[in-house]
């Protein structure tokens, strides 16, 4: 339950993709990590801790061992953004009448219903000119700002027969009935920041759900809350990260941007980034480039993205026995079209941890009739290409603006993790690997 808590604690303070990677930069500093920007020399050092961040929205850290004797990585993956809208560049619609209204954009695919009626607001990023360049600066404005309204049954009687919204249309959040002219977003955006509203050169804003997540349930079976998707992983990896002590490798832990779009950008899964961050841990430790290969081809990754639990009123969308249950365990996706980067190798090796961890595993397959989404390690593996597992806890409503998950896998994740890092994996080819 401590751990729910604290979960919903990290999600309320990462409201946008750059808010997360500031979560997990100020827990990486109080844990004593040494930051290496991408631009400066690195100087890293066995028994070190350090951590790099790009574009501020994907951060890398990673612990090196004092004694090293099994140098490769052990590497976990998460996301650091969820499903929702863009502030489009040229903000505001006016009309009708004197109606300010929002125009947005979907980031992701979300599911659009699920933000009509509630409290919203803007939170993400803000480049401000500064004496003779330009700025960054976090935004996110506390208080309930925005809402976008359903329209009335009396207007749409086919609303509960399988209405289709137009995003263009129906999803444009109000932003007032008249107190507001043309101007008052980026006046309020420049009141926030204390800045001329003229020395706003860029934005990056996205919509945020302001309800709070909360445990529930007469059992207290159940968290929900907005951005389990990937935020529950990102924090259950960030906490076994933290907990776990290697003194033979090197552990690795990466939260990425731009997941839920496809991971294609210059900080996502996709990019150079891991690679990058892996040939410069190599080069500092004063390693060749062939111990480098070396490494890479004993390196594990377990790639943490959330899974879908059985619906309680729609069972038959799930596979009829690869399907997972809320409470009952980390989840093993593995898919035929290598969706997922499962293969029987990398099952083995986490199930075994997992067993050794006492920790219950599920496996998760799609319906052989419906196409399953993909995540992080298959991806990953085009840049930097290691035994890698996809996992994630179960979870309803994936993609809802305010989704549900179980309180107990929240512990289980972060076990078994733990457990992950603080094992030294030996592995020899896709043929044996020995548990240390």
């Amino acid at each position: 339950m401590s751990e729910a808590k604290e979960l919903l604690e990290f999600i309320a303070h990462s409201p946008s993709m750059f808010h997360s990677v500031e979560t997990i930069r100020g827990m990486l500093d109080q844990a004593g990590f040494t930051f290496l920007p991408e631009a400066a020399h690195w100087a890293v050092k066995p028994g070190g801790d350090y951590y790099t961040v790009r574009n501020h929205s994907s951060i890398i850290a990673f612990r090196v061992g004092d004694e090293l004797t099994d140098y490769h990585f052990q590497m976990c993956a998460s996301h650091s953004d969820s499903p929702t809208y863009k502030i489009k560049s040229v903000p505001e619609l006016n009309g009708p009448g004197e109606y300010l209204r929002l125009d947005v954009e979907a980031y992701g695919g979300m599911i659009d219903n699920t933000w009509f009626d509630r409290p919203l607001t803007v939170a993400g990023r803000v480049l401000v000119r500064e004496g003779d360049g330009v700025r960054a600066r976090l935004l996110y404005i506390d208080r309930d700002l925005l809402l976008i309204p359903n329209v009335a049954i009396h207007f749409n009687r086919e609303v509960n027969n399988g209405y289709k919204y137009n995003r263009q249309v129906d999803l444009c959040p109000l932003f007032s009935a008249g107190e507001l002219k043309k101007g008052a977003f980026d006046a309020m955006i420049a009141g926030e920041l204390g800045v001329r509203a003229e020395d706003i050169l860029g934005r990056d804003l996205f919509l945020v759900n302001r309800e709070r997540g909360t445990v529930w349930g007469y059992a207290g079976e159940f968290i929900s809350s907005p951005k389990l998707d990937d935020l529950e992983c990102a924090y259950v990896s960030l906490k076994a990260f933290l907990a776990a002590k290697n003194s033979r490798t090197v552990n690795v832990y990466c939260c990425f941007d731009n997941e839920e779009v496809g991971s294609n950008t210059k900080q996502g899964a996709m990019s150079t980034f891991l690679q990058d961050v892996l040939h410069r841990i190599n080069h500092s430790l004063g390693k060749t480039p062939e111990d480098y290969y070396q490494a890479v081809a004993g390196s594990f990754l377990v790639s943490c993205d959330n899974a879908h639990a059985v619906h309680p009123n729609h069972a038959e969308k799930t596979d009829a026995v690869n399907c997972t249950w809320m409470n009952k365990g980390v989840v093993v996706k593995e898919a035929a079209n290598q969706k997922y980067t499962t293969d029987a190798f990398s099952r083995a090796v986490f199930t075994n941890l997992c067993r050794e961890a006492g920790v219950p595993v599920q496996a998760f397959a799609n319906r052989s009739d419906s196409a399953g989404g993909s995540t992080l390690g298959n991806l990953s593996n085009t840049q930097v290409s290691v035994h890698a597992v996809d996992i994630g806890l179960p979870q309803l409503a994936m993609h809802s603006s305010y989704e549900t998950a179980g309180v107990k896998d929240i512990g289980y994740a972060i076990e078994a993790l733990t457990k992950f890092y603080q094992t030294t994996l030996q592995i020899e080819g896709a043929e044996r690997a020995r548990f240390a």
